[in-house]
């Protein structure tokens, strides 16, 4: 899904999400890139979707990073499937997904309306919910976020 690329050209030209320009601006300069009006859409759509996301998890923040326990309903099972989920603990073990920034992983990863989600996809996804967030990340966590799937996931 071209969605993908888009996010990752976001990630790779600017440096923090301030950095971005609005909306409109940022259509522009897509369209510019050469990105699609529709695939500019879903991204921004999807952009829009991780920042109300990241305020519905505001409360979640405070809480200590191992107070909580994550139980998967089965519609996320299906959705996410068992590599996404894999890769998703795999991220909190490491130190790097405290609760609210895993709730918005998941919530973000369901709009993505693919269903199961590859790794590759879980891995952009991921990326870019850190990215949104400023979180800092372990170089080696950082590593495997880029690793051997080339971040470019069009078809």
């Amino acid at each position: 899904m071209i969605m993908y690329d888009i996010l990752v050209y976001l990630f790779e030209t600017y440096y923090t999400p301030q950095a971005c320009p609005r909306a409109e601006v940022l259509a522009n300069k897509l369209a510019a890139a050469g990105f699609e009006n529709e695939d500019i859409d879903d991204a921004l759509s999807w952009l829009r979707n991780l920042a109300d996301a990241t305020e519905q998890c505001q409360d979640l923040a405070r809480l200590p990073h191992n107070s909580a326990q994550r139980i998967y309903a089965d519609y996320e099972y299906q959705a996410l499937g068992l590599e996404a989920i894999g890769f998703i603990i795999f991220l909190e073990n490491s130190g790097v997904l405290p609760p609210a920034l895993r709730e918005i992983l998941i919530e973000c990863a369901l709009a993505a309306d693919e269903s199961p989600l590859s790794l590759p996809q879980t891995k952009v996804i991921a990326l870019m919910v850190l990215w949104s967030q400023e979180a800092e990340v372990d170089h080696l966590v950082f590593e495997e976020l880029l690793a051997d799937d080339d971040l470019r996931l069009s078809h």
